[in-house]
């Protein structure tokens, strides 16, 4: 007499992980990558991230991405990404923003205020599109790739807008970390002024340290305090165009997104600044941000056609250049004025 076999049933949530693990470890690869060929080349100041959206995209291009990856490369550039940007917020402290002091801040707020709106307002002017101007005004005004992925979450632009947006940050943010250091004696600029002249408008965290230093001791702490200020100015952007897109989606019946984790955000700020966490585990959360936002940012390019995003045409990456010359101009004169 033989006894039928009961079927197998899969433990809470365990199906759940099976659906998502391909995508993971395909984004988690492609990020292994992007940190090896970091070590080996010593290009150290190229973030992880931006290698991590490149060699996900030159993936796709080469490789057929399996349909099985898509619900994990989903996972990771949402729920993932969120969670890496609440993190962020142990970078930066309250205090740590009023270092810069009164006038030094309202340099730091006006210039992204000016960058961000003038960035929209030239792509609109030639004719590039609303959400890949945004991302590229959001990347240039306030940090860079962190700041692309964020901003995305509520203009919903697609994964081809993201990397092109991306593109132009490496770009001319590299060039502006190479520049401004011989731009320093022409412009007549001491150190506390160079530092906040690069922390308020050069583009990665990365890319500022590298500059901002090349003018001694004291430009380069001035400098890494201003561009975490501007770290801190995402949440106001975020919520900012959450709030516009809400109010312009209510005339057409449309649904705007809710960035909730923004104030998930801000509370990690509020907390770190309290002094009460363990250095160690502020020490850990740094590399564990970057490691998350590299894998989110892997998913988008294995994500992105790079046949679309070069049917975007040069202007965008024009758009690019206005930002951040917009960003330098505007951050010299305030600077000069206060």
């Amino acid at each position: 007499m033989s006894v039928a076999s009961k079927p197998v049933i899969d433990a809470p949530g365990t199906s759940r992980l099976k659906t998502l693990a391909p995508g993971l470890a395909l984004a988690v690869g492609v990020t292994v990558l992007a940190y090896v060929v970091r070590g080996v080349t010593g290009m150290t100041l190229v973030s992880p991230l931006v290698l991590g959206v490149f060699f996900g995209m030159a993936a796709h291009a080469l490789f057929k991405v399996p349909a099985m990856a898509k619900p994990g490369l989903k996972f990771a550039s949402r729920p993932i990404l969120r969670f890496a940007i609440i993190l962020l917020g142990l970078q930066v402290t309250f205090g740590q923003v009023a270092e810069v002091g009164t006038a030094g801040f309202a340099i730091v707020a006006a210039t992204l205020f000016i960058t961000f709106f003038a960035t929209r307002w030239i792509g609109a002017a030639i004719g590039v599109d609303r959400q890949l101007s945004e991302l590229i005004a959001a990347g240039t005004a306030v940090c860079g790739a962190s700041a692309i992925v964020a901003t995305n979450t509520v203009t919903r632009g697609s994964d081809e807008d993201v990397a092109y947006a991306m593109a132009c940050v490496t770009l001319f943010g590299s060039i502006a970390m190479f520049g401004y250091p011989f731009l320093m004696p022409l412009l007549h600029l001491d150190p506390h002024a160079y530092g906040l002249w690069t922390g308020a408008s050069v583009h990665e965290v990365a890319q500022v340290v590298a500059a901002a230093f090349q003018g001694g001791q004291e430009a380069g702490e001035v400098g890494t305090i201003a561009k975490l200020t501007r770290v801190m100015l995402l949440a106001p952007l975020v919520l900012g165009l959450a709030w516009s897109m809400r109010s312009r989606d209510a005339a057409s019946g449309a649904s705007a997104p809710v960035p909730w984790f923004v104030f998930a955000f801000i509370g990690v700020i509020g907390l770190n600044s309290l002094g009460i966490l363990p250095p160690e585990t502020k020490a850990i959360a740094a590399p564990v941000t970057t490691f998350l936002l590299a894998v989110a940012l892997s998913a988008i390019g294995l994500d992105s056609d790079l046949r679309k995003v070069k049917e975007k045409g040069l202007k965008p990456l024009a758009l690019g250049a206005a930002a951040t010359l917009v960003a330098a101009g505007s951050a010299f004169a305030l600077i000069s004025l206060v």
